[in-house]
C-alpha cells in the first residue's frame, strides 16, 4: 500500500467545531445594556441540545455571550472565572471592567490564533460601569470592535440591517427589548440553526440580571411560508 496513507496529518478538531450556537445580539439602551441569545446547541444539522446557556456572568458589571463551538466557550468561562477569582483574592475591592475583559479576551483569542489553534467563537462582551454602557465583540482571530449595537453569526446578515434602522440613542428598555425580540423572531424564521427559546441578559448599575428562558410569539401563515402556495408573479 502507499506510504502516503501513513503520512496523513492527525485530525484537528479545534478547526472543526462540533456543537455550535448561532447568533448573539446586543444593544445599548438608556441606563444599561441588553444581550440576547437562544439556547440551541447544534450537533452538525441536528438540534441536539436545546437548553444551553450561552451567556456567562463574569462579575457584577459584565457578561460575555458566545456564538460558535460550545466547548471552547466553556474553556473561556474557566479562564474568566479564574480572572474573577484573582480579582477577589487581591482584596482591594477592584474588579475587571467590561473594557478590560474585552481586551483580555482579545489577547486570548489572538494568542490562540497565532498558535494555529483558535477558539472557534465570536464573543459579545456587555457591561455597565461608571454610568457608562459597554458593548464589544471579539472574533476567533482576535479582531475587536465596540459598537452601540452588535450581532454575531447569521445575525450579522439579517439582524444588523434591522438594528441600524430602528436603534436610536437613549431608547427605553422596553424599546430595546422589543427590537431584540423582533430581530430574534426574524432569525428564528430564517436561520435553521436557531430555536424559539431565549435568554435575555440585562446589565445595569445594579448588576447583571438574567431572565428565565422564554419563547416568542410567532406567525407562520405568511404567504411565503405556506406549503403549496402559488407564488408565481403575474406578468
Amino acid at each position: 500500500c502507499s506510504s502516503d496513507l501513513f503520512m496523513e496529518e492527525p485530525k484537528k478538531n479545534t478547526t472543526d467545531p462540533i456543537v455550535t450556537g448561532t447568533s448573539v445580539l446586543g444593544v445599548h439602551y438608556q441606563g444599561g445594556v441588553l444581550v440576547m441569545a437562544d439556547t440551541l446547541g447544534s450537533y452538525g444539522s441536528l438540534a441536539r441540545f436545546r437548553s444551553l446557556e450561552r451567556i456567562f456572568k463574569v462579575n457584577d458589571s459584565c457578561a460575555v455571550a458566545a456564538s460558535g463551538e460550545y466547548s471552547d466557550f466553556q474553556y473561556l468561562q474557566t479562564l474568566l472565572g479564574n480572572l474573577s477569582d484573582k480579582d477577589y483574592r487581591l482584596c482591594d475591592g477592584v474588579v475587571s471592567s467590561p473594557s478590560e475583559i474585552h481586551n483580555y479576551l482579545g489577547g486570548v483569542m489572538h494568542g490562540r490564533r497565532n498558535k494555529m489553534n483558535p477558539l472557534w467563537n465570536t464573543l459579545v462582551v456587555g457591561g455597565y460601569k461608571d454610568n457608562a454602557p459597554f458593548l464589544g465583540v471579539v472574533d476567533l482571530i482576535g479582531s475587536m470592535y465596540v459598537e452601540p449595537f452588535v450581532a454575531t453569526g447569521y445575525g450579522g446578515h439579517l439582524a444588523i440591517p434591522l438594528l441600524r434602522k430602528h436603534w436610536h440613542e437613549n431608547m427605553s428598555r422596553a424599546e430595546a427589548v422589543a427590537l431584540l425580540e423582533d430581530c430574534m423572531r426574524v432569525l428564528y424564521y430564517r436561520d435553521c440553526r436557531a430555536i424559539n427559546k431565549f435568554y435575555l441578559c440585562d446589565i445595569t448599575s445594579t448588576g447583571v440580571h438574567m431572565s428565565e428562558p422564554y419563547s416568542l410569539t410567532t406567525k407562520w401563515d405568511y404567504t411565503g411560508f405556506v406549503r403549496g402556495q402559488n407564488l408565481s408573479v403575474a406578468p
